[in-house]
């Protein structure tokens, strides 16, 4: 990728921003108080310092709008009619990432918030108040991948090698956004140089997913994907060379476009395959993809591919936007990953959920399957040959970096463990992989014309599958049932969607994938079925905050005796709990009464079922000659889900009784 001479030289900031470190660390020096922070040169240099040590004390005054799950429009509304400003958002989205992602859950996906990000919303402030709006992003805090250039403060890949490293000028992308007016609040972890689909790195270690901090966030953009979805910021920014930002959507109930090759341009980006890298947004609602994606496409001469724009119509995806976008369309579902067995089958079903709604919104679905797809999708990728070569032209444009290459990361052990094989065989990749990589190049072409082709003759507008197969895995196991590869491989557009949630109470994705440079209707699509299906669910374990801060515990509390009053040794069950919804930890403090611990079989919490019917138990809380119990609970995602929608209950089994003696609804107090 070239970007030496042409980034180092075609900015028209250059020449005054390029900061060095002592500049930044004087600079810190004088707005540290100002954020909340001693002065000292601990802070300053905010590049070394930890997150905790950058993240300014709750506002004195909360901002008077709910920024949690808060639209674009939302806020550009509040902020046009003075009812909250951009440093009061800025404040708001700030205490959510000290309450969740530093506590709490502990998400751990920031890695960096931006030091000024204060001092950005001011001046913004300052611009409206002068009638001087630059658009619908203008005042409006905004989340980046940590692979994108920002000559204000490090850009890193999540990587150690790369922790102090401030590049010259910011990435193509980046310039736009501030050109629009976005705050830039923070930079977020990514999957170590983005080689990688769970989000973990020596730099920012492992990112968890809000929905279930026990299972992987998606990758490599899961810090951009938990951070969104937990409303660390208004919209935040991914890169895709095989999944990353659809991955982490599908995981998060997000919606996220990979776009056409050369739509965005990838300037900027810290590379993994120049032929692959796309980037751009991930968002809660299809409108804040549309205006973040209207924001940052365009022509860029640092990045050749985006050379296929000119002389085409421009691309406007809020102005592209059509409820009605169903009607009449005709959608392939690809049967070739639709399975009804197995792991896979709780995707399919919601998968197939989404479907029926695109039917009810006035689509046709078709099942069909792409012609000896296996083959050519095979032998296609072009990571393993770019990787180390694009990252060592990064580095060589990049003044101050301390290492030179791949292999002189590896060299240095400044990776995390769990990428060593993998950069260790992508650093030895050279001159001798040329006919496997110009293979790799022409069977890409080949793969692109196959499918373009295939649509043309079965007259379809997308092919429909899941965006990932299987449930994010748990963190430590591997992730499987990827289907990145069929966009990311032919260049073609690719958005993932919310499809619901499936039984384990966890998002699941479906990926509509079109021709080339459809991508606005592609983004049309998923609106209309967002707009059937409204499946937007905030993760449970990130509420709104209190006075900027984490909600008390809620209190359940239940008791009686299973409707025994008045017989011979009725059985009387008491129950208090004590819910810490961000931790996702309950806490129960259990006793009986008209019954003897000897008569005691078990004390459980059900699922309730249909009628008067039980479903499995969930959990056991105390066992045979037992009378009382008490401890604390770990929940999943489905078992929150549950016991806030009152779909667990309380259950006493006894000698006398062994079919149930008393069964009690859990209900929230107040």
């Amino acid at each position: 990728m070239e970007r030496g001479n042409e980034r180092r030289n075609g900015r028209d900031h250059a020449s005054v921003r390029r900061g060095t470190a002592p500049a930044l660390l004087i600079l810190g020096l004088a707005l540290g108080p100002a954020l909340g922070h001693p002065a000292g040169a601990g802070w300053a240099a905010g590049w070394a310092a930890p997150l905790a040590a950058q993240a300014p004390a709750s506002a004195a005054v909360s901002a008077p709008i709910e920024v949690a799950e808060a639209s674009i429009p939302e806020l550009r509304e509040a902020l046009s009619s003075g009812r909250v400003t951009s440093v009061q958002l800025v404040d708001a989205y700030l205490d959510r990432i000290a309450a969740y992602d530093l506590a709490g859950p502990r998400l751990n996906s920031v890695v960096r918030v931006h030091p000024e990000a204060r001092e950005q919303a001011e001046r913004l402030d300052q611009e409206r108040v002068a009638g001087q709006v630059r658009g619908p992003l203008h005042g409006i805090p905004i989340l980046l991948k940590d692979n994108y250039d920002t000559f204000d403060m490090p850009t890193t890949g999540s990587t150690l090698a790369l922790a102090g490293s401030v590049p010259p000028d910011d990435a193509f992308q980046v310039r736009k956004l501030r050109e629009a007016g976005a705050i830039i609040l923070a930079k977020t972890n990514l999957h170590e140089l983005a080689a990688g689909i769970t989000s973990i790195s020596s730099l920012g270690g492992q990112t968890r997913n809000p929905y279930d901090p026990v299972r992987n966030p998606g990758g490599s953009s899961g810090g951009t994907g938990a951070a969104v979805a937990a409303s660390f910021g208004a919209v935040g920014w991914g890169s895709d060379t095989c999944g990353s930002i659809r991955i982490p959507s599908s995981v998060h109930n997000l919606v996220g476009l990979r776009p056409t090759k050369g739509l965005s341009s990838i300037d900027g980006i810290v590379p993994l395959s120049h032929t692959q890298d796309t980037g751009g947004p991930l968002a809660r609602s299809v409108v804040d993809l549309a205006l973040a994606l209207d924001a940052t496409i365009g022509v860029d001469a640092a990045d050749p591919a985006t050379a296929a724009l000119e002389g085409r119509p421009p691309i406007e995806f809020a102005a592209s936007l059509d409820a009605g976008a169903l009607q009449g369309a005709r959608i392939g579902a690809l049967e070739r990953w639709l399975s009804d067995s197995g792991a896979e089958a709780p995707v399919t079903d919601a998968v197939r959920a989404a479907l029926d709604a695109m039917v009810a919104a006035g689509a046709e679905v078709v099942e069909v399957t792409i012609p000896e797809m296996d083959s050519l999708l095979a032998r296609t990728s072009v990571i393993g040959h770019e990787f180390a070569l694009d990252l060592a032209a990064y580095l060589a444009a990049t003044d101050g970096t301390p290492v030179e290459s791949l292999g002189e990361i590896v060299a240095l052990g400044l990776h995390s463990e769990q990428l060593d094989g993998t950069f260790r065989r992508r650093s030895q990749a050279g001159p001798g992989d040329e006919a496997a990589y110009a293979e790799a190049l022409e069977r890409q072409a080949a793969l692109r014309e196959a499918i373009v082709a295939f649509m043309d003759e079965e007259r379809l507008d997308a092919i429909a599958y899941p965006t990932l197969r299987r449930d994010p895995a748990l963190i430590g196991s591997p992730p499987v049932g990827g289907t990145c590869q069929l966009a990311a491989h032919s260049g073609l557009p690719a958005i993932s969607a919310p499809a619901g949630f499936t039984r384990t109470g966890m998002p699941t994705g479906i990926e509509l994938l079109g021709r080339p440079f459809d991508d606005a209707r592609l983004v049309s699509l998923a609106y209309a079925l967002e707009r059937a299906t409204q499946p937007r669910r905030a993760p449970h374990r990130t509420p709104a905050l209190v006075d900027g801060r984490a909600p008390e515990p809620l209190r359940f509390s239940v008791a009686g005796d299973g409707g025994w009053a008045g017989r011979p040794a009725a059985p009387r069950l008491t129950g208090s709990f004590s819910l810490d919804l961000p931790r996702g930890a309950l806490r129960y403090v259990i006793s009986t009464a008209g019954v003897g611990p000897a008569d005691v079989h078990a004390i459980v919490l059900q699922r309730r079922g249909s009628g008067t019917r039980p479903n499995a138990v969930v959990h056991r809380l105390s066992g045979p000659g037992l009378a009382s119990a008490e401890g604390t609970l770990p929940l999943s995602a489905a078992d929150l889900a549950d016991l806030l929608d009152r779909r667990l209950e309380l259950a006493l089994y006894t000698a006398d009784r062994p079919l149930g003696a008393v069964r009690l609804v859990l209900t929230p107090e107040g």
